[in-house]
């Protein structure tokens, strides 16, 4: 399990609402269809073809683009700044929305997440004030994740370590409910059908608790 920083406005446009109401982040970079299996040579020659790059400047953006889509995992935490506050979320897949891949939105290379706390920035710690000044889109905690102190902004049963007296959770703010079609929801539960085949045991693990969460709140079951 890892940690990475990311921004709040890819594509030069401030998403934090978005991001909180549709429990999902981005990255921007539009215009290079979808990443999921692609190369690191693929990758850069779509970022040529599509934004005019020289190899000399490319490298930069490239790595950016493959740590959001490969290096990140599923369970894996981000933290996103938004003025003096921190969110703190559980990341899941990466996925690739072909009807937000156009400059005016750029929203099209995504991951769900599942938001658990909101932090003032001020009570986080030296190393992880470090990570969230860095100026990419995203950037991975290279220290032990043990050392970043967020212990006591997770949930109980997220915790390495519970112990008594810790300072309960900050609540995010309650949003609209948000309507789901039946096409993106059906979309939704293949990703999920196929996570339980997984060669990952926790990845199947969440899988199964997604499903079965979402049969309880829709009242279907057997």
């Amino acid at each position: 399990m890892k940690l990475f920083q990311m921004k709040s406005n890819p594509h030069g446009m401030d998403r934090m609402a978005l991001f909180l109401k549709d429990h999902f982040v981005c990255i921007g970079w539009p215009g290079i269809g979808d990443l999921e299996n692609i190369s690191t040579p693929e990758l850069k020659r779509r970022l040529v073809l599509a934004y005019d790059m020289q190899d000399t400047n490319i490298t930069d953006p490239a790595d950016e683009i493959s740590c959001f889509v490969h290096r990140v995992q599923d369970g894996d935490y981000v933290l996103v700044a938004h003025g003096q506050e921190v969110y703190l979320g559980d990341l899941g897949d990466y996925y690739y929305v072909e009807q937000h891949d156009n400059n005016d939105e750029g929203m099209c290379h995504r991951r769900g997440v599942t938001w658990l706390n909101r932090i003032p920035r001020s009570e986080l710690n030296k190393e992880v004030q470090s990570l969230l000044n860095h100026s990419e889109a995203i950037t991975p905690y290279e220290l032990a994740m043990e050392t970043a102190g967020l212990d006591r902004w997770l949930p109980n049963h997220l915790r390495a370590d519970t112990h008594t007296g810790a300072e309960p959770n900050i609540p995010i703010p309650n949003v609209p409910k948000v309507i789901i079609d039946k096409d993106t929801l059906e979309q939704a539960m293949n990703v999920l059908k196929e996570a339980l085949n997984s060669d990952n045991s926790e990845r199947r693990e969440r899988a199964a608790i997604a499903i079965l969460q979402y049969a309880a709140q829709s009242g279907s079951g057997l």
